[in-house]
């Protein structure tokens, strides 16, 4: 039988104590290294020399003309500006373009992913923390909003927000001055606010989930970004880019897409707008194939423009196959006059088709609810 002294056995337990304390000590230290991880990822300092060619980024569309106007009008002044639009449709870039024709350039533009960073960590996260203003507080950290002093603050999807946040960066807005967690004296910053929506902020104004003085601050100019399928014109000038970009990087011939697939690609609704394009593109400068890259695109497309059956009787597939594709042509057109201000001499030529031959095809619509040219303005 082992016999066990007084003094090993208090070692032995002094052993098994402090292996437990640096097991928690462990567990507490991955945690905190996790989270901040995350906060890294979450909020970064944006590049503004990464910038596509501003050809490439607004296009030929009318709508783009309009959003680039109000961009080069309000770039030069200090006022918030909020950025709406679907997920992927550029509004990354287009906070980038304002910073950078801005004149706090020189300075850093910060950006804040708000739905990435927890609720209990987005206030620490913003406006920092005095050392000892909470456990695990050993030194004193700055915020964004500080860090974005002299430069701009680009807070994207800014409608998850709790309306204790939006307090305070309501204060930074209106006298410029913040408070550190845990300070006991306020700080002044010297800072441009961009936001960026996804969603409707006038209606979660009306559900209580976002203030309605915040909202009438951020919004003292709106860029409105329409989504991919509403400047299918651009589509050649985005495809090119995107093409060039990853065969240099990739390091790999580029592989034109073919009439057929951009065909299909007017047609489509593209949910993930110029994000959603981007990855395809991408996928085909590697893949390569024309059958994988019309998989993605058709089963939205041939869903909608497949038309009513009557399996009661024999069908006549010559008919149901003319019928799909003056669907396919009706939607393309329509899209395209849209895109072009619903002008016919530019949408033929953008069609590559004579003026005459859109009129007939003009003609074939007019009984499915062809939306009427807009007049033009007499002032």
């Amino acid at each position: 039988m082992l016999k066990v002294t007084k003094r090993e056995l208090f070692s032995c337990k002094w052993v098994i104590s402090m292996a437990h304390k640096l097991h928690t000590l462990l567990d507490t230290a991955r945690t905190v290294f996790g989270s901040t991880m995350a906060l890294v990822r979450a909020t970064e300092f944006v590049d503004i020399r990464d910038l596509p060619p501003m050809d490439v980024i607004f296009g030929q569309s009318p709508m783009m003309a309009v959003a680039r106007e109000i961009l080069e009008r309000t770039a030069k002044t200090n006022v918030p500006v909020l950025l709406q639009g679907e997920s992927g449709s550029g509004k990354d870039i287009f906070a980038r373009l304002l910073h950078a024709h801005s004149n706090r350039s020189k300075g850093a533009c910060v950006k804040v992913t708000c739905p990435a960073i927890p609720h209990s960590l987005i206030e620490s996260e913003l406006f920092g923390y005095e050392k000892g203003a909470f456990t695990g507080a050993y030194t004193t950290k700055r915020g964004r909003v500080e860090l974005a002093h002299q430069g701009s603050l680009f807070l994207d999807e800014v409608g998850s927000l709790d309306l204790s946040v939006q307090a305070k960066l309501l204060q930074v807005l209106q006298d410029g001055s913040f408070t550190r967690i845990g300070a006991q004296e306020s700080r002044r910053v010297n800072t441009r606010l961009i936001c960026a929506a996804n969603g409707n902020l006038r209606e979660q104004t009306e559900n209580g989930t976002f203030r309605l003085d915040f909202f009438f601050r951020i919004n003292a100019v709106t860029i409105d970004l329409p989504p991919l399928r509403h400047r299918v014109m651009d589509l050649p000038i985005l495809i090119d880019h995107f093409l060039n970009l990853y065969s240099k990087s990739f390091g790999v011939a580029p592989k034109p897409v073919s009439r057929e697939l951009l065909r299909l690609m007017h047609a489509y609704h593209w949910p993930g707008n110029i994000r959603q394009l981007e990855n395809m593109i991408r996928s085909h400068v590697l893949i390569g194939n024309d059958e994988a890259f019309a998989a993605e695109l058709l089963p939205v497309a041939s869903t909608r423009l497949i038309p009513e059956i009557n399996l009661a009787n024999p069908i006549s597939l010559k008919e149901i196959t003319r019928a799909a594709t003056r669907e396919l042509e009706r939607e393309i057109i329509l899209k395209v006059l849209q895109a072009n201000g619903w002008s016919r001499q530019k949408t033929a030529k953008w069609l590559n088709i004579s003026y005459r031959s859109l009129l007939y095809k003009l003609q074939d619509t007019q009984d499915q609810a062809l939306p009427v040219r807009p007049a033009k303005s007499t002032s």
